[in-house]
């Protein structure tokens, strides 16, 4: 399934992301001007190797998840009630003519493990390294999960919703404190102009 345009008129990529979805055995939709297509967990890597092999989606630039948690440990909860899980992520393109695609698949809390992309795309080692010490994600098979960031005792993973930011418990989170109104604006000079000119 893909969004249209609000005047009901297709979107301009909804042609590509029916394309890339078939093709992947996956599910799409476009936000703003981004193919998103979602797959399942166990079609992970067989759906990257589809998109470098048949799609010419050779170009990977990112891979990273979000924590989806209903009770973050620090910050406001989310609005709406959400299925509590890891979503991963990944970006990637073609070089001829920039068409990017986002896929993304849902990883349980309980076990989130899927296989590592390293033998479909060399450059996602350094993301999937990244990606396990900050959430726990487990790629299996990847040639070496060393840390990049944290010291080797470190206990916990950051980017966890759960993980408590010590800092947001002593001042709150940006934004969220009182801001006083902007001035209103000034008349500009050429409206000031006509009405000194008006009789």
């Amino acid at each position: 399934m893909t969004s249209s345009q609000s005047d009901g008129e297709a979107h301009p990529l909804q042609e590509h992301a029916d394309d890339v979805a078939r093709a992947v055995g996956g599910e799409a939709s476009i936000e703003g001007d981004t193919v998103k297509v979602r797959v399942p967990a166990e079609a992970w890597v067989s759906a990257h190797e589809t998109a470098r092999d048949e799609l010419g989606l050779v170009f990977f630039s990112f891979l990273s998840a979000i924590d989806w948690a209903n009770e973050p440990a620090a910050g406001e909860p989310l609005s709406d009630e959400v299925e509590e899980r890891y979503e991963l992520i990944t970006t990637v393109a073609d070089l001829a003519e920039g068409r990017r695609v986002t896929f993304s698949a849902d990883l349980p809390k309980d076990d989130p493990s899927i296989p590592t992309l390293t033998e479909v795309y060399a450059g996602a080692d350094w993301h999937e390294r990244e990606t396990a010490e900050m959430f726990a994600i487990d790629f299996v098979g990847h040639p070496g999960l060393d840390v990049l960031y944290l010291p080797e005792d470190f206990s916990g993973h950051p980017l966890q919703k759960s993980y408590p930011l010590l800092s947001r418990e002593v001042k709150p989170w940006p934004g969220s404190v009182d801001v006083e109104p902007m001035p209103e604006a000034e008349p500009s000079a050429e409206k000031s102009a006509e009405s000194a000119e008006a009789p």
